[in-house]
């Protein structure tokens, strides 16, 4: 690896010795020379809710540790799928990986790498979704289709469901479609969706939301519950009317 001019390294010179470290573990662990991307698809959802977790909890200097257990998991996958044979298409090492996010950052972000120009933000949204719009389509043709695409084409429906509502409504409004349209259609979940829209129309993100009220909730049962410790009751003991004496206690601390 080349230094940079002050006889540093490049930022970015320790991925390689990650890429040696995981191939190292390939060969000579048995656990990791056992894994399969169907194996370790849980823990790349684990590692990623537990870096959300150290964020909400600004706990920024553990950011780095949790960063780097989702970045391994990038690297174990990339490594798994550079052991298939050549010319398999399901092949693919960390450099593909790295040249696949390059391309797209770099065909999405004309304004930056090309001669587009744009007035804000806004307009680069909307590029980004015309650029994404051209993609899916191309890819449906390349697949043998006519490449005639849906506005919600993409959309994961394995993602959690306040998620998914968002973003199925972002995406639908973005593109045209009538945003009083998104409402409650009176079955099952129905509030629930409105409520996301309600949300999305203050600007807000419904699950980040939805999750800072958890997070509240979380505390003030447990400011309740020392406050009935403080006074030698059990909280598990208490009647409905006790619990609610203590939840306003709680609420004013």
């Amino acid at each position: 690896m080349d230094e940079t001019r002050d006889g540093t390294r490049p930022v970015g010179h320790r991925m390689l010795r990650l890429v040696e470290v995981m191939d190292t573990l390939r060969r000579e662990c048995p656990w990791d020379r056992s894994q399969t991307h169907g194996s370790l698809a849980k823990y790349l959802i684990q590692e990623a809710y537990e870096t959300l977790e150290t964020i909400e909890e600004g706990d920024l200097a553990l950011l780095r540790e949790e960063l780097g257990d989702v970045l391994l998991q990038v690297v174990f996958h990339a490594a798994i799928a550079s052991e298939r044979p050549e010319g398999d298409p399901a092949r693919f090492t960390v450099d593909d990986v790295a040249d696949a996010i390059i391309d797209k950052m770099t065909r999405r972000h004309p304004h930056v790498f090309g001669g587009a120009e744009v007035s804000g933000a806004d307009e680069v949204r909307s590029n980004w979704e015309t650029i994404k719009a051209a993609e899916r389509a191309e890819k449906a043709r390349a697949g043998g289709g006519d490449g005639r695409t849906s506005v919600l084409d993409g959309v994961p429906f394995a993602q959690p469901a306040v998620m998914l509502a968002h973003e199925l409504q972002k995406r639908a409004v973005r593109n045209g479609f009538p945003a009083d349209l998104v409402d409650d259609d009176g079955a099952e979940g129905g509030e629930l969706f409105a409520a996301v829209s309600a949300e999305r129309d203050r600007g807000r993100d419904a699950e980040i939301d939805l999750r800072a009220a958890a997070r509240r909730f979380d505390a003030r049962v447990r400011a309740a519950e020392e406050a009935a410790r403080a006074d030698g009751r059990e909280p598990r003991e208490l009647s409905e009317e006790e619990w609610r004496a203590y939840w306003a206690k709680s609420g004013n601390a």
